[in-house]
């Protein structure tokens, strides 16, 4: 494809001018690290762009990383994405146009890296059907949720370290396991390995140790979304969680996507959250006006080895990432430029929208039939992606960057 033909992206692409996610590119050519712009098929050198037109913030993105974008604020987020989507209009001008050319690399010819790096992680719980589903898996004489579940959105702190791009192979781990019918635990590879089909949100704007983030202030903190994969040892976790929770069944990798979508793209996939059948306290309340509609629809899709296993849509999930955020902060605990969190298994009220295998399979028990075999967890060389696409202006549609990660063997 020519130069030229990488500007003409349709209107309706996934990646059109409503998109413009951001992530971290290097060529064959050129190993250095650059901050790019996915446009179409294309990569736009985001910092090569910035100084070739002119543009107030050229030094804040010539750097290596996403992080120094993330630190500078709403106000810049937004006035870096207008510019961008003047110089990218058909009708900006020969001139803009003429000088973008030789910036832009075809998606095939460049190597996307992680993004930014990661401060801290934190991955919630929030789907009601993916909690009433493991609940009655694990407590089927109980009830499914907890007494805690539907007053605040239960999570835990991660392990940032272990946070890899899409296309990272993900190592089967070790580790202790011990099934009801055994008498001792025992050590090897995991052998119920799992995925989650997630959407996660990255921190821009830091707080200070005491500060807590009201829902208010939700789009002054998080630049934007990407998708994201939790994988999950299950033999591993189930043995292991008890008092404490997740740990050596969680920490081993978590795949993120190579591309960030800003926040303000995602405007026309807002809505309204499920209705809330328990009265909130008031920094979780949010059925005031002065709370925007912090629901968004994204509709993802889950394949195996290229065969579609599930498609959780993401507008079920009863706590909002507005939410998440202000319980994350609400003792105190700061914020810094590059936090993640991440929503939790993703999972809709029907079998098909089941974000993991432990629900699709129901612990294994019902395993899927799929055209290369049955699966009940993962085996060595399969492959999961997760896709998604949210409304976007006038009836169009937008795309997440895919995630993808293959399982190999461990030692």
């Amino acid at each position: 494809m020519s130069a030229a033909n990488l500007l003409q992206v349709p209107e309706e692409h996934l990646f059109g001018s409503d998109n413009l996610p951001y992530g971290l590119f290097s060529t064959e050519v050129e190993s250095r690290r650059r901050l790019g712009v996915r446009f179409g098929d294309a990569v736009l050198d985001l910092g090569g762009a910035a100084s070739a037109l002119g543009s107030p913030h050229a030094e804040v993105l010539n750097g290596d990383s996403l992080g120094p974008l993330l630190a500078s604020g709403l106000t810049v987020w937004r006035e870096v994405r207008a510019e961008l989507r003047g110089w990218l209009r058909p009708d900006a001008g020969e001139e803009i146009h003429d000088r973008l050319l030789p910036l832009l690399r075809p998606l095939a010819e460049v190597e996307l890296h992680l993004p930014f790096e990661v401060a801290d992680y934190v991955d919630f719980y929030a789907s009601e059907h993916h909690a009433t589903n493991v609940g009655r898996l694990f407590r089927p004489d109980g009830e499914p949720l907890t007494p805690n579940w539907k007053h605040l959105p239960i999570g835990y702190h991660g392990r940032a370290g272990t946070v890899v791009v899409s296309g990272t192979d993900v190592v089967r781990p070790n580790g202790q396991r011990k099934a009801p019918t055994e008498e001792v635990p025992s050590f090897g590879p995991s052998r119920r390995l799992d995925i989650e089909a997630e959407v996660g949100f990255v921190v821009g704007t830091p707080t200070r140790l005491g500060q807590s983030v009201p829902q208010s202030q939700f789009r002054e903190h998080v630049f934007g979304v990407c998708l994201l994969n939790d994988w999950s040892a299950r033999d591993i976790q189930g043995w292991e969680y008890v008092p404490l929770g997740p740990f050596l069944g969680k920490s081993f990798a978590t795949s993120v996507s190579a591309w960030v979508t800003p926040l303000d793209a995602l405007d026309a996939a807002r809505t309204s959250p499920p209705a809330r059948t328990h009265a909130l306290l008031p920094y979780l309340d949010d059925s005031g006006d002065e709370v925007e509609q912090a629901g968004l629809d994204l509709r993802i899709t889950v394949t195996l080895n290229g065969d579609v296993v599930a498609e959780p849509p993401f507008a079920a999930m009863y706590w909002t990432a507005a939410q998440q955020l202000a319980h994350m902060t609400v003792n105190g605990a700061s914020l810094r430029t590059g936090d993640l969190f991440a929503s939790g298994t993703v999972s809709g009220p029907e079998k098909h929208q089941r974000g993991c295998l432990l629900e699709l399979t129901w612990g294994g028990r019902e395993p899927l039939q799929l055209p290369f075999g049955q699966r009940a967890f993962l085996e060595n060389g399969d492959e999961v992606t997760l896709t998604a696409w949210a409304p976007a202006a006038n009836g169009r549609r937008l795309g997440l960057g895919e995630v993808t990660g293959r399982i190999v063997g461990g030692a």
